[in-house]
């Protein structure tokens, strides 16, 4: 499981997809002047509220991101300067409930279990965004996610149960 942080757009920017985009889709792509607006995380500027706020980054982002790109290697190590902030450690976070939730269910994996199980396992593609944005979204899929792991707590018990009952009917039975 992965989560798209600094590393990741910068691949994602370089690996030569975004400039194949470009070139089906605008004639004469090497005279454009490319633009981005981002917003990393130690350098971004906040609004009244609080919110990262993209900023304008020039032609010379485009020398950045292929070193940008090969310093994946430092996720998830002291030297991820980007790794430290509060974002990227709730995203961290969210990976390791989101597995142990799924492992969770699996352990109550029955036909009354099986649909509410897929759209536990679903959730990750309802996060979307960055920033506040994100945290809208996490906050909406946590909800959900709680009621889904409130419904597999209570089928698998049920079902665990009528279990048991069915096992000792049989041993009664005999």
């Amino acid at each position: 499981m992965a989560y798209k942080d600094e590393y990741e757009v910068a691949r994602l920017y370089t690996n030569g997809e975004f400039r194949r985009q470009l070139s089906e889709t605008f004639e004469n792509t090497d005279e454009l002047k490319l633009v981005r607006h981002l917003a990393p995380p130690i350098l971004a500027k906040r609004d009244a509220q609080g919110h990262a706020e993209k900023s304008r980054y020039g032609q010379w982002i485009w020398y950045v991101l292929p070193l940008l790109a090969k310093l994946k290697c430092v996720r998830g190590t002291p030297m991820d300067v980007f790794g430290r902030t509060a974002e990227r450690r709730m995203e961290r976070q969210l990976i390791e409930d989101y597995r142990a939730s799924i492992a969770r269910a699996l352990q109550v994996l029955s036909p009354a279990t099986l649909q509410a199980t897929l759209e536990l396992a679903r959730l990750p593609e309802q996060i979307r965004g960055f920033g506040h944005i994100k945290d809208a979204s996490i906050v909406r899929a946590r909800a959900r996610w709680a009621e889904l792991e409130l419904l597999l707590h209570d089928r698998g018990t049920s079902q665990s149960e009528s279990s048991r009952n069915g096992a000792d009917r049989n041993a009664i039975d005999r």
